[in-house]
């Protein structure tokens, strides 16, 4: 059977009439004539057997049928321009889009990253950051690193390690705990995940205090507002050691709980690519 043409200068007629809602503005953008702009839309309309767009003294005004089909025409011009860019200045490039929880991102991944950047030249990576909340599929990534126990529905799960977590605030509360209890007294900054005070408190040997203090999504932001001085933070320790070396930041007590794990996660539907395999290889290496 054979295929019927695929009408390419039609379809860009289109989406550039539609985007400008002009015929003259798309010819200029196009560099051909209105009247060449026109006869590829009604072309396509004739091919379609609908009405794309509605004509105006004043301009245009895209119909129901019209509306239908830009998005896939602009979404397939646009993959088409991604996939052109991997040719642009040499030897061919992988894309690689990766969602990144943001703590891990800033904590571990950005003080890294020029490593794998300087090993792997031809790959392009593009880095997302999410609050641990992520569809992958949904958001077009490859991959994502997010924290828990491993068990995400559909997914390849590749570990990568703990991040204990414990009390961290800055030098001016630090010096008014003298043990776990005195914590009763401070605003104590929680993540969405309600477990991990009563855990430290709990591992610690103390009675867990009410819980009062404002709820983050993110535990970089949830540190950022202890670093202002808002309260007790509790995070992942490892993750704040630069802030901790500096002195801006103080873990003033030893106990720590392991709540999860760091891991590199991918659709089970999908086969790793190159990029991917590069990726997780230097992951492991790295960690």
């Amino acid at each position: 059977m054979t295929r019927p043409h695929l009408p390419l200068n039609a379809l860009r007629a289109f989406e550039a009439s539609a985007r400008h809602l002009s015929f003259t503005k798309a010819a200029i953008e196009l560099c051909v004539t209105q009247a060449a702009v026109s006869h590829q839309v009604k072309g396509l309309e004739a091919r379609l057997g609908a009405t794309l767009f509605r004509r105006l003294p004043r301009g245009l005004v895209l119909t129901d049928e019209g509306m239908a089909l830009l998005p896939g025409v602009r979404d397939s011009f646009d993959q088409i321009a991604r996939l052109l860019h991997r040719f642009d200045g040499g030897p061919v490039t992988e894309l690689l889009s990766v969602g990144v929880v943001g703590t891990f991102a800033a904590g571990w991944l950005l003080p890294r990253i020029d490593g794998f950047l300087a090993d792997h030249p031809f790959i392009d990576l593009r880095l997302s950051t999410n609050n641990n909340r992520v569809d992958i599929q949904a958001e077009g990534l490859d991959a994502a690193i997010r924290f828990g126990d491993g068990a995400w529905h559909g997914m390849e799960a590749q570990p990568l390690f703990t991040a204990p977590m414990s009390p961290l605030c800055i030098p001016a509360i630090a010096a008014r705990l003298q043990s776990p209890t005195d914590l009763a007294g401070e605003r104590l900054l929680r993540s969405y995940r309600s477990d991990e005070w009563p855990n430290w408190f709990t591992a610690a040997d103390a009675a867990c205090p009410p819980l009062r203090g404002p709820v983050f999504d993110s535990s970089w932001i949830m540190v950022e507002a202890a670093l202002q001085g808002h309260g007790v933070a509790i995070a992942p320790v490892m993750m704040f050691a630069k802030e901790i070396a500096a002195g801006r930041l103080i873990q003033p007590f030893t106990p720590t709980i392991t709540t999860g794990r760091y891991w590199l996660t991918w659709p089970k539907s999908r086969l790793p690519g190159p990029a991917l395999k590069a990726f997780s290889a230097w992951l492991a290496g790295a960690v």
